[in-house]
């Protein structure tokens, strides 16, 4: 597909790096020549100098036959003008980062008059999640699938977890929760484990199964979790504004800490309900007046990832159980596991995963990658002409690394066996290493050229035979 991005920040480049190993055709737009520059040397795109709400600019970069341009500049309104001159050039299909809280209010209104196919906001969409990972002890991803009624949860194992050393037999033998551990990360390997798979101290374990199930399973791993009352937040960024906007709807007291004093002004007259406070959150002094020791939730999201390092520190220092950091950079990220530091926030990654799940079409309803691009977790929707409708799973021929883990029929939850099948209409998630977008991709060829190379060899072997 040819996929223009403009505006290369963080988000930006995130999006370019991750869409070009896809085999997408990249075009990105920016005026910072020192941008551009970085770009050609690191990635394998089209680098143009340039305003990307200039009609001259857009053209040269192919916008009137562009299956999707992108706007991720740092101005809500630079990016809806891209847009809307986007679309009128003749590009199929527009996204727009808009962050600013009023705009987001009145997008309803405004989305289709500036022909916006989808709305990204990388920071309202980092507040969902780390609202949900306050809402079961342990976790360091949580995505909702099915509507919610599935979810895949992400842990580090510890010493003291009683699965610790087990066979993947072995748990569902003894705790008969219906859950299924469908992925392990360990030192920086993805792996699809099977029955015979030990856990280890250290692993990074993705588990799914119905909400409740993986809730129930989550009070095994910490039979004693610390309910989630009161929350520091350090930085008062548009991320801490709308999480502590989600805090107050779930009845959690919020203290935000913010050196900047204009913030504090805007963040006191628009979050009633929280406690906005001026000063440095990488001063431990401050953070121990404010009763630091005393907090269930700490979180870090100012806009420099060595301040959001120090400042967890001094949270992991006093003791507090839950600690979550915000990082842009990779090798940042990189040194917070020595550290203890164990939920990383990365807003890029969690934009770039909504929308890849846009550019790979309507077929994929939630996407979901596992260490980077190694694997991803994906929810499609069975369709009539989909190669696995009825079949029992068992005798499916499937791409290698590709796992059905849940069916999700109704209202039904289903953690597959091999004489359960896919029916139409089926909300299927699949754990794959590879990238997929649709049923055709898992399913291996039993014809084509698969075939007629078969096909070759055996009039082949005739012939030498005579």
């Amino acid at each position: 597909m040819k996929i223009i991005i403009i505006g290369i920040g963080k988000v930006g480049y995130a999006l370019a790096q991750s869409l070009q190993t896809e085999g997408h055709d990249i075009t990105i737009i920016d005026n910072n020549l020192k941008v551009i520059e970085k770009v050609d040397n690191t990635l394998d795109v089209m680098p143009i100098k340039g305003n990307g709400f200039s009609t001259s600019t857009l053209l040269d970069a192919g916008c009137n036959d562009a299956d999707f341009v992108i706007t991720v500049t740092g101005k809500d309104e630079i990016n809806m003008l891209c847009c809307l001159t986007a679309k009128k050039l003749g590009a199929k299909h527009t996204a727009a980062r808009i962050r600013d809280p009023k705009y987001a209010r009145e997008l309803l209104l405004i989305k289709e008059d500036l022909g916006l196919d989808m709305v990204i906001n990388p920071e309202e969409a980092s507040a969902d999640e780390i609202a949900r990972l306050l809402t079961i002890p342990g976790a360091i991803k949580i995505q909702n699938f099915a509507k919610g009624r599935v979810r895949m949860m992400d842990f580090i194992v510890k010493e003291d977890m009683p699965i610790a050393g087990m066979q993947l037999k072995s748990i569902a033998s003894i705790y008969n929760i219906p859950i299924l551990i469908g992925a392990v990360t360990r030192q920086n390997e993805l792996i699809i484990p099977n029955g015979d798979f030990k856990i280890e101290v250290g692993d990074s374990v993705f588990i799914i199964g119905k909400t409740a199930d993986v809730y129930s399973f989550s009070k095994i791993l910490s039979p004693n979790p610390t309910k989630v009352r009161n929350v520091m937040i350090v930085g008062g960024s548009k991320i801490a504004y709308y999480l502590a906007r989600l805090l107050g709807q779930m009845h959690i007291k919020v203290k935000i800490i913010e050196k900047d004093e204009a913030i504090c002004e805007v963040l006191a007259e628009d979050l009633p309900q929280a406690l906005v406070i001026n000063g440095d959150g990488t001063d431990g002094t401050l953070l121990h007046s404010e009763q630091l020791e005393n907090v269930d939730g700490f979180i870090s999201l100012t806009g420099s990832d060595e301040q959001n390092i120090i400042s967890s520190i001094l949270a992991k220092q006093a003791s507090v159980q839950c600690i979550m950091t915000k990082m842009s950079k990779n090798h940042c990220s990189e040194l917070t596991a020595p550290l203890g530091l164990d939920i990383i926030i990365k807003p890029q990654e969690i934009i770039t995963n909504q929308i890849l799940k846009f550019v790979r079409g309507q077929s994929i309803e939630t996407l979901h990658r596992i260490l980077g691009d190694e694997g991803e977790i994906i929810e499609f929707i069975a369709a009539e002409d989909d190669p696995i409708i009825g079949i029992p799973l068992s005798k499916l021929h499937l791409v290698p690394d590709v796992l059905i883990a849940t069916i999700v029929r109704k209202n039904a939850v289903v953690i597959p066996s091999g004489n359960d099948s896919v029916q139409v209409g089926d909300r299927v998630l699949l754990i794959t290493k590879s990238h997929i977008n649709s049923f055709k991709d898992i399913v291996l060829s039993t014809g084509g050229l698969a075939s007629e190379l078969k096909n070759s060899i055996k009039k082949l072997g005739n012939v030498i035979g005579m």
